[in-house]
């Protein structure tokens, strides 16, 4: 699958944005879509996955309550509400399928096959 992320951009601290990730085909065909983000002179880490099946989310304890990942299997595209945005929130985000049923492993990169390019999202005021 070929997926588009995008949505990014520059917020001031507080402020929201909603990031998309559109795959080229059914998200039916994975099990998963993950959000993973890398900020500079870090490692990737994972954000939010949501099953493309049954709806089950997951969450960084980073991001629990502030941010919101939710799926449209009509139109194929995934998304991530991204609120009272905080500095350190600032990374390239990516979005990944994986068709393994990966639930506590959700945040490992190794179980995702396929990847988006990633948008950049910014915090500063």
């Amino acid at each position: 699958v070929q997926l588009q992320a995008s949505g990014g951009g520059l917020v001031q601290p507080g402020g929201s944005l909603r990031l998309s990730c559109a795959a080229s085909e059914s998200l039916l065909n994975y099990w998963a879509i993950g959000w993973f983000r890398q900020a500079p002179g870090k490692e990737r880490e994972g954000v939010s996955s949501i099953s493309s099946r049954d709806g089950t989310t997951h969450y960084a304890d980073t991001v629990q309550g502030r941010f919101t990942i939710s799926r449209d299997n009509i139109k194929n595209t995934v998304y991530l509400q991204m609120n009272s945005l905080k500095p350190e929130d600032t990374a390239v985000y990516y979005c990944a399928a994986t068709t393994r049923l990966v639930n506590k492993l959700w945040a490992r990169e190794y179980q995702y096959d396929d990847w988006g390019q990633g948008t950049l999202v910014t915090v500063s005021s």
